[in-house]
């Protein structure tokens, strides 16, 4: 069942994007278009908007089927809890602080280049 509804929300989502990119693009990006001759607040509704809301709530509706149906399914458990018990590896133990400088060849002070 949760293949089926996978298989037709991949079919919804790639008709959804074809539907809007067909779509006519008004310009100005964010609805900031020009509406053409009359200036109103609502403009027509077109085939491709009634058909783009279609998809839109047929996905909507598909990922919150999805969603519970993959709650519905999920055990409680954690990954971590599939593992054996015998992998836990221990961290290796904190080195001393002399040991975390480099080596150096003598114990004189190391003193910067002369600029000259």
């Amino acid at each position: 069942m949760e293949t089926v509804l996978l298989l037709i929300h991949l079919i919804v989502a790639v008709c959804l994007i074809g539907i809007v990119l067909l779509q006519r693009s008004e310009g100005g990006g964010l609805g900031m278009g020009g509406g053409g001759g009359a200036m109103t607040g609502r403009q027509a509704a077109t085939a491709m908007t009634k058909l783009t809301w279609v998809f839109g709530i047929a996905f909507l509706v598909n990922s919150v089927v999805l969603t519970v149906i993959a709650a519905q399914n999920a055990s409680g458990g954690s990954v971590v809890d599939l593992l054996p018990p015998d992998t836990a590896v221990e961290a290796p133990a904190v080195p001393a602080g002399e040991s975390l400088l480099p080596p150096s060849g003598s114990d004189d002070l190391l003193t910067p280049p002369r600029s000259e």
